[in-house]
């Protein structure tokens, strides 16, 4: 049986990683001012940060519906027998349901998991499922298993600013002027399949960066040494250098670095960061 792993443009893999790993990808839509294209094909989160310099409007993304869903795995059932589909966590898109309902028209053959995570969290269970089907590993054993990993995958970012996260709704004007006269520099922790405060830290954000990674190690302190994301908009060089030292330092066997593509970029904006991992080490 050849299975296909599936993910959406939400799991910021890169294009290296989803090549190396066979990873098949819908993407969603981007809608900036008047254009509209998929995301990372189309437009990119570079295209993002421009229009809102230029204009100080957000970028939107736009989720997938049932018959996208639909379309999209009759095309791959094609080229395999079986659809193991990593969907974006339910409670942050509605393209999840979606997903679930085109998949019940496939007699079985399409199984969707609800990541309930986003960005490189997704991309953990889509490396995991495909190092599973590299075993030899059945495919009710990779759904049961990767299912089993879900609530294990530690997924969590630091923001330089909070403009995109209370333009679009997500933070209080309160929040936000608070965070703006302090200089606090949040993060943000999924937790139980939604975006939630966590930390608050100060001071340049290269060295909150290193203070968050400190802190979330400590926090979240039974990794799987086996991988580890280092996830962000942009950054400097010398700091994802520090974490990927600091990580291997810890450990961490396989460091991926990679980029968020635009459907994570429209809601936290540029100078944001996070290193992800499953916390169900022994």
């Amino acid at each position: 049986m050849k299975i296909i792993i599936s993910s959406e443009s939400s799991q910021d893999l890169g294009d290296a990683l989803i090549r190396k790993f066979d990873i098949k990808i819908i993407p969603f839509q981007l809608i900036i001012g008047s254009r509209t294209g998929k995301d990372g094909i189309d437009l990119f989160a570079e295209d993002i940060f421009k229009y809102y310099d230029d204009t100080g409007n957000l970028a939107h993304t736009s989720a997938l519906n049932e018959a996208e869903y639909e379309q999209y795995f009759q095309g791959l059932l094609k080229e395999g027998d079986a659809i193991i589909h990593i969907a974006l966590g339910s409670k942050i898109s509605s393209s999840c349901s979606s997903a679930l309902k085109a998949a019940e028209k496939f007699s079985g053959n399409v199984k969707v998991i609800d990541s309930e995570s986003l960005s490189t969290g997704i991309g953990l269970l889509v490396i995991y499922a495909a190092e599973l089907r590299e075993q030899g590993k059945s495919f009710e054993e990779i759904y049961e298993l990767v299912s089993a990993r879900v609530p294990h995958v530690q997924a969590s970012f630091v923001l330089e600013k909070v403009n995109f996260l209370y333009k679009g709704g997500r933070c209080s004007a309160l929040s936000y002027l608070g965070a703006n006269i302090l200089g606090i520099k949040p993060q943000i922790v999924v937790r139980d399949g939604r975006c939630v405060s966590g930390r608050k830290y100060r001071g340049k954000f290269n060295e909150v960066v290193k203070k968050y990674v400190e802190t979330t190690l400590e926090e979240f302190n039974h990794p799987d040494y086996h991988m580890v994301f280092i996830t962000y908009t942009t950054a400097d060089d010398e700091i994802v250098n520090w974490i990927e030292v600091t990580l291997k330092a810890k450990g961490f066997k396989n460091i991926y670095i990679t980029k968020a593509g635009g459907t994570i970029s429209c809601h936290c904006g540029a100078h944001t960061l996070g290193i992800l991992y499953f916390n169900d080490g022994k």
